[in-house]
């Protein structure tokens, strides 16, 4: 059973920073992109930042230039550094990653989210 493990969300003001983790244990062959997503009250579920197995990345326009995302293979675990945040930041993030279990083949799995507050 794959698990993804959120942790690092919290309070914080405007302009500071977080740094969320997300470790993926289990029957893991292989992990291909691992991303993070956000979900704000009343909205949909968008695209925060995603790394391929290569290190390639992608940002959504609003956190570029503020959000850094990395990922540990060694540990299966990606990370998100957060700064300038802004209020319009607040929302539940979500890891996710396209995982290779054997047997099984690639599935795409959720974290069960970490609250993000940005707010003085």
């Amino acid at each position: 059973q794959v698990q993804l493990v959120e942790s690092g969300g919290g309070l914080v003001q405007p302009g500071g920073s977080l740094r969320l983790s997300c470790a993926a244990s289990g029957s893991i062959g292989s992990i291909n992109a691992m991303g993070w997503y956000r979900q704000a009250p009343g909205k949909q579920r968008e695209l925060v930042a995603r790394i391929t197995g290569g290190g390639n990345t992608n940002y959504a326009d609003s956190v570029k230039g503020r959000f850094t995302i990395s990922r540990d293979n060694a540990k299966n675990t990606v990370y998100v550094q957060m700064n300038s945040l802004k209020p319009e930041d607040t929302a539940v993030y979500y890891c996710n990653a396209d995982i290779f279990e054997f047997g099984l083949g690639f599935r795409a799995y959720w974290g069960q989210g970490t609250q993000v507050t940005v707010s003085s």
